[in-house]
C-alpha cells in the first residue's frame, strides 16, 4: 500500500504521516531526504520530528539516496519528503522511475510525505519556479501510482484519493 500526504509548509503533513505510521505494521523505518546542516531554523525542525518519533523506529537520513536507501527495508516506510529528495538534486532533475520501482518492490506499507506547492505564492524567482514546477510534476507522478493520497490543511485530513491503483 502506497500513501502520499501532501500539505503546504507547517499543514502538519508528517504528523499525520506519523499517525499512519504508528497505526501500520512494524518494524517502522522512517527515510529523512531533509539534512540540516548549517541551517539552524531546518536543525530545530529536525529536532522537533525526532521528538516525536516513537524508539522503537529506525531512522535513516538518506538525503538524496532516497532510492538506495528504500530497497532493502522492511516493514512499514516513512518518506518524508519528497521536496527535500528533490531540491538535493542538480536542476532538480530525480530518476522517477527508480523512485517508483523502488515504491513498488517495497514490501510493506509506503507513506510517502510530500510538499504541496502549487497552492502559494507564485514565486520570484525563475529557480523558484523551476523547483515548484518539478515537485508539482513528481506528485503527479506518485499520486497516480499511490492507492492512497490525502491532503493535509491546517491539520485536517482531506481524501483525494481512496482506494487501489
Amino acid at each position: 500500500m502506497i500513501t502520499l500526504v501532501l500539505g503546504g509548509a507547517r499543514s502538519g503533513k508528517s504528523g499525520v504521516a506519523e499517525a499512519l505510521a504508528r497505526d501500520a505494521p512494524d518494524p517502522v523505518t522512517y527515510l529523512a531526504t531533509g539534512i540540516a546542516g548549517d541551517d539552524a531554523d531546518f536543525a530545530t525542525r529536525v529536532a522537533e520530528h525526532r521528538r516525536r518519533r516513537p524508539a522503537t523506529w529506525t531512522t535513516l537520513e538518506c538525503g538524496a539516496r532516497l532510492t538506495d536507501a528504500l530497497v532493502g527495508v522492511e516493514g512499514t516506510v516513512v518518506i518524508d519528503a519528497l521536496g527535500t529528495w528533490l531540491a538535493a538534486h542538480h536542476d532538480f532533475e530525480v530518476d522517477t522511475g527508480t523512485l517508483l520501482e523502488a515504491l513498488d518492490a517495497h514490501r510493506g506499507d509506503s507513506i510517502v510525505v510530500s510538499d504541496e506547492v502549487g497552492l502559494g505564492v507564485h514565486p520570484e524567482t525563475a529557480i523558484g519556479r523551476a523547483f515548484r514546477d518539478a515537485l508539482g510534476r513528481l506528485n503527479q507522478v506518485v499520486a497516480a501510482r499511490a492507492d492512497t493520497v490525502l491532503l493535509v490543511v491546517a491539520g485536517c485530513v482531506v481524501v483525494i484519493k481512496d482506494g487501489s491503483r
